[in-house]
């Protein structure tokens, strides 16, 4: 299974929808934002993923965080449109000297304050 075929399982298949808005992955916004915390491994450490990540972000327009784990993991917050995240993830996992292995997800509640994408570590 190619990398962009995972990706695009990993982002639609959502828990189902629920009426329950205490429940985290109920929060899909009235305007179709949604908020993911995702992992990422692989070669992702050393190779300007965070600065890759963050002007695909801009681009995008796309709010969040991104910074890297000392177990050698890259952790992001991203909140938008899904298939903006989806082409993020997508636009990351082409560029020539970053390797993603695996992304796991978390969908979070989406955070109405926010208004950039950064770089925090």
């Amino acid at each position: 299974m190619s990398l962009s075929k995972k990706i695009k399982d990993l982002l639609h298949n959502q828990p189902p929808k629920t009426e329950n808005q205490d429940d985290p992955a109920a929060a899909i916004s009235g305007d179709g934002l949604v908020r993911f915390h995702l992992l990422f491994s692989g070669r992702v450490q050393q190779v300007g993923f965070r600065y890759e990540a963050q002007q695909l972000a801009i681009t995008l327009k796309l709010t969040g965080w991104v910074k890297n784990l000392f177990n050698g993991q890259v952790e992001m917050e991203i909140q938008g449109q899904p298939e903006k995240i989806e082409s993020l993830i997508n636009q990351l996992s082409i560029v020539g000297w970053i390797r993603i292995d695996r992304v796991e997800r978390q969908q979070l509640p989406v955070d109405r304050q926010e208004k950039q994408f950064i770089v925090t570590g």
